[in-house]
């Protein structure tokens, strides 16, 4: 039996911080409570020395591109740079290659988690326009949910037939989260800069190219169906000030039929950081200005955003190096995710308790994960401690991604997470992980 004690903490949870002890016994959180007592020699303590303890955070939304695109990143890699992120659990995405649209192809990928996974895991069934059979088999008990494409991006999963849209809507009670962008005015948009550019088109363009246009029309046509459907709707990686009009804040989360989430990328970059990183802030949907930021922000802070996410999505360097149209999208974040976040806390834009609710409560709440997401007794033993006050550096030496770059190299932060708990073990520790492949495959409460 493996028993740790973590005192002099600042436990953080459900909108309160308070100052106590964790006790941990194998996976569970056995005790919360004021200076409790060590009640066995083989128990480890650690000492918080005053600084956060949270609950491990939640990623609703990862690629991490295994199998069939393991030159970009493996579940091992990208779950270990995770967890020293303070991710605990992740849900991935089904893009990978092959495309996971059957039952088979999905299990394929917990099978290679249940082995290399160091955090915990749940993968999401993917949609297109001719598979509903398959998503129609797919057990809520042990999948996240269903993805769909509503615009093109890393893959090739779009799912454009109006009718296959509604039909699936219509069939399924899984939780449905979508990439929303509109592919015919991507499309145009790009055409109308290739007539103007030629093959070098700036990458300053994508947010023109992947406008806003394409963001609302596709996001206001979805909602507008799960509202005729009744289906459960989650609106990935929203990017515009102008879609967040679609969004409530009028009701609690927990009985939102539609939620969205933002990702760390459309709160910390604008436009104007595309003459400086160029490609590498390159995602789907754009980063846009300062405005649409600005927006977000004050959306999350004032719940019409439900999550924080990051859309880990990892490519060579020399992959993001091409020119615009052979450049993919996305970037790796979920080292540096949780840090992000705490370095807008101390410039006063976010609470830790809202930066908690947002990364580790919510996602629980709207997933429905199995006691995961909160410091309770009984639950999983999923738990990170930060430092706010231990400066650190992003260099090329202390990126643990597969890909060997982060789009925050050279930002100095003022946080770090020294220690994370997986399931009660004991995974990352001041720098350094440690080899203990803890993951569990996540549950959800529903049937």
């Amino acid at each position: 039996m493996s028993t740790f004690l973590i005192k002099n903490a600042k436990i953080v949870n459900e909108g309160n911080v308070f100052e106590g002890d964790v006790m941990i016994e194998n996976d569970i959180i056995k005790e919360i409570g004021d200076k409790i007592s060590v009640k066995s020699s083989d128990c480890i303590i650690i000492d918080a020395e005053g600084n956060y303890l949270l609950p491990g955070a939640i990623d609703d939304q990862v690629h991490f591109r295994e199998p069939g695109l393991t030159h970009k990143g493996t579940i091992e890699s990208e779950s270990r740079a995770a967890i020293a992120g303070g991710i605990t659990s992740f849900i991935e995405q089904p893009n990978t290659v092959p495309n996971a649209i059957t039952q088979e192809l999905l299990e394929d990928k917990y099978k290679i988690a249940a082995q290399t996974s160091y955090a915990n895991y749940s993968f999401m069934m993917g949609g297109t326009n001719d598979n509903l059979e398959e998503i129609l088999k797919t057990n809520p008990r042990n999948v996240a949910g269903l993805k769909l494409f509503l615009g093109s991006s890393t893959g090739d999963m779009l799912v454009d037939s109006s009718a296959s849209l509604e039909k699936i809507f219509s069939s399924t009670k899984l939780l449905i989260a979508v990439h929303s962008e509109d592919e015919t005015i991507v499309k145009n948009n790009l055409a109308k800069y290739k007539e103007i550019y030629g093959e070098d088109i700036p990458v300053t363009m994508h947010p023109e190219i992947r406008s806003v246009e394409a963001c609302y029309v596709s996001t206001e046509r979805i909602i507008a169906l799960a509202k005729k459907t009744g289906a459960r709707l989650h609106v990935f990686h929203i990017s515009t000030a102008k879609e967040l009009d679609l969004f409530t804040n009028k009701i609690p989360l927990e009985q939102k039929q539609i939620t969205a989430e933002v990702c760390i990328h459309h709160l910390w970059f604008t436009d104007a950081d595309y003459e400086t990183k160029g490609s590498l802030i390159k995602w789907n949907p754009a980063v846009k200005t300062e405005k649409d930021r600005d927006a977000l922000w004050e959306a999350l802070l004032n719940d019409k955003i439900d999550v924080i996410a990051t859309d880990h999505a990892p490519h060579t360097l020399e992959e993001k190096t091409n020119k615009y149209l052979s450049c993919p999208s996305g970037g790796p974040l979920v080292q540096h995710a949780l840090v992000a976040m705490f370095e807008a806390h101390l410039k006063g834009k976010i609470s830790v308790e809202k930066i908690v609710e947002k990364m580790c409560h919510n996602p629980a709440k709207i997933f429905q994960i199995e006691k995961r997401g909160f410091i309770k007794e009984g639950y999983f033993a999923d738990l990170v401690i930060v430092n706010s006050h231990q400066p650190w550096t992003v260099k090329k030496e202390n990126i643990l991604y597969h890909c060997g770059w982060s789009p925050f190299e050279g930002t100095n932060f003022k946080s770090r997470v020294t220690h994370t708990f997986v399931n009660g073990k004991l995974v990352y520790e001041n720098g350094k992980v440690k080899e203990v492949k803890a993951g569990k495959r996540l549950l959800f409460e529903r049937e």
